[in-house]
């Protein structure tokens, strides 16, 4: 229960955010480790700088997407007038 006596949800939407900020964070330090990877075997030397970069953009935003998906409370609303 809350100070003023009224009970609080369990999420906040600031929590909701933390949780996003941290599946983004996950995300690009995967997304370093298979470049890392990719530039240690050789094959981002073949594949080129603009085509790397390219799929990097393209992977930053999946990731974004599915960040935004899956944080916070789906619910529907109402609007009295």
């Amino acid at each position: 229960m809350a100070r003023n006596g009224r009970s609080e949800p369990l999420l906040q939407p600031s929590e909701c955010m933390r949780w996003t900020g941290a599946y983004l964070i996950g995300f690009v330090i995967m997304l370093g480790g298979m470049l890392a990877a990719l530039w240690k075997v050789g094959s981002i030397s073949r594949i080129g700088t603009t085509w790397t970069i390219i799929g990097v953009v393209i992977a930053i935003g999946i990731g974004i997407m599915v960040a935004v998906a899956n944080s916070g409370k789906k619910e529907s609303i109402r609007i009295e007038k």
